[in-house]
């Protein structure tokens, strides 16, 4: 494993030197240039430039022909002198009832909410896969360091082996446990590294920065849970399912408006023999929807149970956010508790036990392998105590960036 983690270790390194330090807020800004909020907001804009056609009346139409051409009798198939046949140019215009056409604008202005609202919710996802991709970097990177002062430490110590054997003081098998100690570190070492690597690899993803560090403080620990309550019912989840909810009205309104009669007009010319004269003629239609039961009410009906699946699942939604956020911030409480444990208690007294073992060793009471399980039990309490610190910080972003108004 030693050979694994020192070309790890270099990887690192060299990395290092090409790589651009990144603060939490730099990289909560860099998340406004994802792929994916580009899309968002190009749905928006399909969404406004839409709604600039909607509820207006459909094209005209050009009506053109030759009417009363004869086919029987004497004149059948010739022009002649008789003054029926003619040619007709004219043009004509469907008007859509006025509900129907409210209804469509209606529609496409709940089209360009659920775009704005899918963007946001988009936007929260991005910035919370940022933060916790920084933080698990920056925590990475502290458990490195955390490392590298154990093994500075544990050094001095591990020289010290063949001193002591050559005095008689200490078994030939204490080289071989220093050993054994130093590829265990080894092996912690090469999964921080692995995981400050993956942790640099999603910062990437998001940031377009290729070789991130993550630089400056973490973010806050605390929540305000009152602001957070009072912050689901601005949650984006549930600000899409309001936007779905005026688009389903939008559709149950157009539903209603197709019981409502349509009309259009029509304007023509009429070119004839000369010696008969032109002519021009104007009309209209209506349409008639009559036997509603049977073509518009059971689409009014399907269209209104849509609507109400909507309010259900919004329902369900605000719910489960409600939920989710108690579940969350029973972990953030327990994960606190755990963090101020090992940072008041068990942290101090491995050190404290590392120090007596090295006290005891340094006066000839403690052998090397007391010393060396007990610096090795310290590093594994840093690291473990950094873990839950990084639980207690993950857990803060994940909430506040979830629930409350966006900025941890």
């Amino acid at each position: 494993m030693q050979p694994l983690w020192l070309m790890l270790g270099a990887a690192l390194l060299s990395s290092a030197a090409q790589a651009a330090p990144l603060t939490y807020q730099a990289a909560l800004q860099r998340a406004g240039d994802a792929p994916t909020l580009q899309a968002k907001a190009a749905d928006v804009a399909a969404a406004r430039a839409a709604a600039g056609a909607a509820g207006r009346l459909p094209d005209p139409k050009l009506r053109f022909g030759l009417d009363n051409f004869p086919v029987s009798g004497p004149p059948a198939w010739r022009f002649g002198p008789e003054g029926m046949t003619m040619a007709t140019l004219g043009v004509m215009q469907d008007v859509p009832n006025g509900a129907k056409r409210r209804a469509e604008r209606e529609r496409a202005t709940a089209d360009i909410a659920a775009a704005k609202s899918g963007q946001a919710v988009e936007a929260r996802n991005v910035r919370l896969a940022v933060a916790l991709a920084w933080v698990d970097l920056y925590y990475a990177q502290r458990k490195l360091a955390a490392l590298d002062e154990i093994e500075a430490a544990l050094k001095a110590l591990h020289d010290t082996a063949p001193a002591q054997m050559a005095a008689g003081s200490s078994r030939p098998a204490a080289a071989l446990e220093a050993d054994e100690l130093t590829a265990a570190l080894g092996d912690r070492r090469a999964e921080l590294l692995a995981a400050a690597g993956k942790a640099r690899a999603e910062l990437t993803r998001w940031t377009g920065e290729p070789e991130p560090e993550a630089m400056g403080a973490p973010p806050p620990q605390d929540v305000d849970r009152p602001s957070l309550r009072a912050a689901l019912e601005r949650h984006p989840a549930l600000l899409a399912y309001d936007a779905m909810g005026r688009q389903a009205a939008a559709d149950l309104a157009a539903a209603r408006a197709d019981k409502r009669p349509d009309w259009s007009w029509e304007l023509a010319y009429h070119r004839r023999d000369p010696m008969w004269g032109d002519m021009v003629s104007l009309g209209g239609s209506v349409s008639l929807p009559i036997l509603p039961g049977k073509r518009q009410d059971p689409k009014i009906a399907a269209k209104a149970a849509s609507a109400g699946r909507v309010s259900a699942e919004r329902e369900a939604m605000r719910r489960q956010l409600r939920a989710q956020l108690d579940a969350d911030l029973a972990d953030h409480a327990m994960h606190h508790d755990r963090m101020m444990r090992a940072r008041d208690t068990l942290v101090p007294l491995a050190r404290r036990k590392a120090d007596l073992e090295t006290a005891s060793y340094a006066a000839a009471n403690a052998s090397l392998s007391e010393v060396l399980q007990a610096f090795l039990g310290l590093a594994e309490t840093r690291v473990d105590a950094l873990d839950r610190e990084a639980a207690v910080v993950r857990d803060a972003v994940r909430i506040n960036l979830t629930y409350g108004a966006g900025e941890p």
